[in-house]
């Protein structure tokens, strides 16, 4: 791992979702509990099962979310990008890592003790009322995905996770640019399948017009007709 410490300013917090009710002066008390580290492309940030409870921020770049099973299988939860945190979990319950974060691209994260975080909940409440926001939608978020393994097959769960893909992208109203595109191998590890059938049912979405695949980059033409098709399969799915 290569890393590099940065310093962290208010400045450098005011993109961070959980601090936005905060004003400058108090997004310096924050920063002072910060530390900025800057991570390469590939680094591992924590591990499943470390023991460590620090809270991270994300300034810029982007991490993902997974574990591993015993064969060494990659199994994605998510990717974050700038604005959103990791570790908060490990932080509340104070227990062991629960996945790996490792990050896709040059990352700058500013780092907070678990004890700082605890304390900061307390002393803003907005602070406090954002985190159990962020934990509920976490909560329904997961739900989701559990009735997805549970009841879909690999076409509409593939259709699901785009769908989520696009609504972080959107370019308009229905169209959504997706880039760097999704390698097929990370799609499969994302929804529980084989690299074969992602490229399979993306052949057959392309087909239809439905999404386009360019250089690097995956557009959904029409996201509203996939929001309907994955409504017409689940029922009502939200945001």
């Amino acid at each position: 791992m290569r890393k590099t410490s940065i310093e962290i300013t208010a400045g450098s917090l005011a993109a961070i979702e959980l601090f936005y009710d905060l004003s400058f002066n108090d997004r310096k008390v924050v920063a002072d509990k910060c530390r900025g580290v800057k991570f390469t492309t590939g680094d591992i940030i924590t591990s499943h099962n470390d023991v460590d409870t620090d809270v991270y921020f994300i300034i810029s770049g982007r991490v993902r979310i997974a574990i591993y099973s015993a064969s060494g299988k990659e199994i994605s939860f998510r990717d974050q990008a700038a604005g959103e945190m990791f570790g908060e979990i490990a932080a509340v319950d104070n227990k062991s890592r629960s996945a790996y974060v490792v990050t896709l691209c040059e990352t700058l994260l500013a780092g907070m003790s678990a004890e700082n975080f605890l304390w900061l909940m307390q002393l803003y409440p907005s602070i406090m009322t954002r985190t159990l926001a962020h934990f509920a939608q976490l909560i329904r978020s997961l739900s989701d995905r559990v009735v997805e393994f549970s009841s879909l097959d690999v076409r509409n769960r593939l259709h699901a996770e785009l769908l989520r893909l696009a609504w972080k992208n959107m370019d308009n109203a229905n169209t959504a640019t997706i880039s760097p595109a999704p390698r097929h191998v990370e799609l499969a590890n994302r929804i529980s399948t084989h690299r074969e059938a992602i490229t399979r049912e993306l052949a057959q979405l392309a087909s239809s017009g439905l999404i386009h695949k360019g250089k690097n980059l995956l557009r959904i033409n029409d996201v509203v007709k996939l929001e309907n098709m994955v409504q017409d399969t689940i029922g009502s799915y939200k945001k």
